[in-house]
């Protein structure tokens, strides 16, 4: 008899949720393919970067030198609270002063990405299957993930753009020529043939260095978010297991309404945490950047 190849009801659906609407209708395979294009996580991104963007536009335009409103003073408390981060760990005041707005679009830009969490799952399914495009497979829209930090190469595109940074810096503050010194004569240090001998070990060691910086700043901000999308997703089984008036379903709707409204809760705090550490970190490695072994 062969094997029964039919997955579950409950895998199908979270393994339906976890596939993008992209360029090839599949699942991505690899952790680098470059022959695929998440057309969700693209519109959903720049989406909210635009929102980000509108929204300090909107409070430079209508900031006033007199006594400041609510929206004013959020926005410039925002500002400075990032702008003494920036005072504390990038030293150089002429850096920081593409660094500090760079860092709050960063946050912003992350906070509003992975807010788009709070919005039930099953949402955009359901109002594309009203308007009639996503109700069966092929519909241009049967496959949506509204989540952009939840898609691997969101935040792994944003951690090489603070790598690039790194490097820019490194290169402009120490000069070609002291960039490439300290990445051969740091962290072990010698002189005359000794220095020659440990050239490939502090090569190696510190292009290690730079690329776990890239991959766990990216990884983090991943990590955390696909985790916390997928359990939304097993407490929204729990309500999809409702059979009827009776006291197995009954409990299991209380279960998801008390469980997702404690996780949606406790979510709040990872949403905004996630967006300051990327940010944190951010500084924390352009700053190091300007600085020597």
């Amino acid at each position: 008899m062969a094997a029964a190849s039919d997955v579950s009801p409950q895998s199908e659906y979270i393994q339906h949720h976890l596939v993008h609407l992209n360029n090839l209708g599949e699942k991505q395979s690899a952790i680098a393919q470059f022959n695929i294009v998440n057309y969700d996580s693209l519109f959903w991104s720049i989406l909210m970067g635009l929102l980000v963007v509108f929204f300090l536009w909107r409070a430079a335009r209508k900031a006033t030198s007199g006594v400041p409103g609510r929206f004013q003073m959020f926005v410039e408390s925002l500002v400075d609270m990032v702008e003494e981060q920036a005072k504390g760990i990038v030293h150089n005041e002429v850096s920081r002063r593409f660094v500090s707005p760079l860092a709050l679009t960063v946050f912003l830009w992350i906070v509003m990405m992975n807010a788009l969490d709070f919005v039930p799952v099953d949402l955009p399914a359901t109002v594309f299957r009203w308007i009639g495009l996503g109700s069966h497979h092929g519909d241009p829209l049967y496959y949506h993930r509204i989540l952009p930090t939840a898609d691997l190469n969101v935040p792994m595109g944003m951690s090489l753009g603070v790598l690039l940074l790194m490097f820019y810096y490194g290169i402009k503050i120490k000069h070609p020529g002291g960039f490439v010194k300290d990445l051969i004569s740091a962290p072990f240090h010698g002189h005359g043939v000794m220095a020659i001998v440990l050239l490939p070990f502090n090569l190696l060691l510190n292009l290690i260095e730079y690329a776990a910086k890239s991959v766990s700043l990216g990884m983090r901000l991943f990590g955390n978010m696909f985790a916390g999308e997928l359990l939304f997703m097993l407490i929204a089984l729990l309500g999809g297991a409702w059979t009827g008036w009776n006291a197995t379903s009954i409990g299991l709707g209380l279960g998801q309404i008390v469980a997702g409204s404690i996780w949606a809760i406790f979510h709040i705090l990872i949403v905004l945490l996630q967006g300051f550490i990327f940010m944190m970190l951010t500084l924390v490695y352009i700053g190091q950047a300007h600085e020597g072994h």
